[in-house]
């Protein structure tokens, strides 16, 4: 689906944001891609989608070279960018002029999706809210059924409910066909239907595993006390402290994505198997 291999990216005049670059993912996940501010998130996203070329390195998406803007490849791919734009038209005359680009373009799916969003076709793009735009441009993006989604920044925008009908709409629209990449700074709105964590830092994908095989080594608490726990991680809260600790067989616990950022942002070795009780 994605392989990238030794890949070095440069805007003009500027150090080398990717040196060596690697990193490859398959369908049917949907992988959150976290990373400080100028980690270079949306950048990546970009050369995915083939809007920017990397000076070396290669890089296929679904056995195209992105870049080369092949037909087949644009029309299996769909990228929701931080920031879109729309031509001042209905819903309708939108969906009715760009969906034939996208053979896999399911319309019951969208009035479906657009009926949950409270989104009518008779109305105005331009007339609508950043918002519920936002909300359209989801709605579009899933009813295509791409083999690859890419998601920046989905969430932001919407409202606390939006989010909640987001969050339960994606996990229902994709298959194990797909692959979701959702690059965010808001990993509450989707800790909950991401499957793979990846971290990109200082130009290097430093963090990829899959939610399972965290919550098979690490546990998230609070606690009162530190006392007698194998601290893996932790930072003061009120309360206590927010702790990773080694996971056991009596107990799972829900991942704290925050946490787990902050844990692997500060070079901390998350192998259960270097901490032990003091």
């Amino acid at each position: 689906m994605i392989n990238i291999q030794h890949l070095t990216f440069r805007y003009k005049k500027q150090d080398a944001l990717f040196t060596d670059l690697s990193f490859e993912q398959q369908q049917g996940s949907i992988v959150g891609l976290l990373g400080k501010n100028g980690a270079g998130k949306s950048t990546l996203l970009q050369l995915i989608s083939g809007l920017l070329k990397p000076q070396t390195g290669d890089l296929l998406v679904n056995n195209f070279k992105p870049f080369d803007r092949s037909p087949n490849f644009l029309s299996d791919i769909y990228m929701v960018s931080e920031e879109f734009s729309f031509p001042s038209i209905t819903i309708g005359l939108y969906i009715k002029a760009t969906a034939p680009l996208y053979p896999k373009f399911d319309y019951e799916k969208m009035n479906h999706i657009l009926q949950q969003f409270e989104l009518e076709t008779k109305k105005n793009l331009n007339g609508l809210s950043h918002g519920q735009r936002k909300k359209f441009l989801i709605a579009f993006a899933l009813s295509t059924n791409c083999s690859l989604l890419i998601l920046d920044e989905p969430t932001n925008g919407l409202d606390i409910p939006s989010k909640s009908l987001f969050r339960k709409i994606l996990v229902s629209s994709v298959s194990d066909e797909q692959l979701v990449l959702i690059s965010t700074h808001q990993v509450k709105d989707i800790e909950t239907v991401i499957d793979t964590i990846v971290v990109l830092d200082e130009g290097k994908i430093v963090y990829n595993e899959s939610v399972f095989s965290i919550s098979e080594q690490l546990q998230f608490k609070t606690v009162a006390s530190l006392t007698g726990e194998a601290t893996i991680y932790q930072e003061k809260c009120l309360g206590g402290h927010r702790i990773i600790i080694p996971a056991n067989e009596l107990e799972e616990t829900e991942i704290d994505i925050e946490l787990l950022f902050n844990a692997i942002i500060n070079k901390v070795t998350l192998k259960p198997e270097n901490h032990v009780v003091k």
